[in-house]
């Protein structure tokens, strides 16, 4: 090897380890369990099942926070997707929204799901999240259900 490749190889792994040092936060904040989508009125034990699952991790305060999120990059990849996603949708937050943001919210879990855009990328890291069929089908026809029992679909 070369004089100068080993000098870039070495400025390379110095910023690596001086990144290491910018740790992005990776708190879980408090939850009242009345306010989950858990503790609401109507939803199933099958739906919870499944958001708990495939949806938790970046969608409520309950994040599972793996060992590579310690490691730069992807501890800035994560901390930006679950502040993303909480910021989309807190499932831990349930109570706080009202109930035509509920139903919205599930129609738009529905729509994501059945399009592939959640959970995305984060399966080839997380396989378990992995949506099946009947998954989608739970988050969709709780959608369905919300949308009737609130007298917008006959």
């Amino acid at each position: 090897m070369g004089k100068r490749l080993l000098q870039v190889i070495a400025a390379i792994a110095v910023v690596f380890v001086a990144a290491q040092l910018v740790r992005p936060d990776r708190t879980n904040p408090p939850t009242d369990v009345s306010r989950t989508v858990q503790a609401h009125a109507g939803i199933t034990s099958e739906l919870v099942a499944v958001l708990d699952r495939s949806c938790g991790d970046c969608h409520s305060n309950a994040t599972v926070w793996p060992w590579y999120s310690n490691i730069v990059p992807f501890s800035w990849l994560m901390a930006y997707g679950v502040n993303e996603g909480r910021k989309a949708v807190n499932f831990s937050e349930w109570a706080g929204y009202s109930p035509e943001q509920q139903r919205k919210l599930l129609a738009e879990s529905c729509h994501d799901a059945t399009s592939g855009k959640m959970p995305g990328s984060y399966t080839a890291l997380r396989p378990e999240t992995r949506l099946s069929y009947q998954d989608i089908d739970t988050i969709c026809v709780a959608a369905q259900k919300a949308e009737v029992d609130a007298g917008h679909v006959q």
